[in-house]
């Protein structure tokens, strides 16, 4: 049974940061596409960063580029998402998605899906 679990969220002020993490259980990680979306309240799912299988690809929104980093460690089957200098519009559920076939920036391109995990910014 394939499981990906996200921890690392919590509530911080606007400037801080947090590191999220994406471990995964019944799926060897190196061999997918490992991606980040988040739901704000009201809003629609939206994609937020993505590795390659590689490690050599990754990619982000717009709007999180040279705030966020992506990254894996092959060892620990997990992936991360480093988040600097969070604003409040970056609120909202995150989660970790992974797909053999390569990244993409849509969500149903993804057969496999973590629970999320709060990401709260606020003053």
């Amino acid at each position: 049974q394939v499981q990906l679990v996200e921890s690392g969220g919590g509530f911080v002020q606007p400037g801080e940061s947090l590191r999220l993490s994406c471990v995964a259980s019944g799926v060897t990680l190196d061999y997918h596409a490992v991606g980040w979306f988040r739901q704000a309240p009201g809003k629609e799912r939206e994609f937020v960063a993505a590795i390659s299988s590689t490690g050599n690809g990754k990619y982000y929104q717009d709007l999180v580029k040279g705030r966020f980093s992506i990254s894996r460690d092959s060892a620990k089957n997990t992936v991360t998402l480093q988040m600097n200098s969070l604003k409040p519009e970056d609120t909202a559920v995150y989660y970790c998605v992974a797909d053999a076939r390569g990244w993409s920036e849509y969500a149903s391109r993804y057969d496999y899906w973590g629970q999320g995990t709060q990401v709260t910014v606020s003053s």
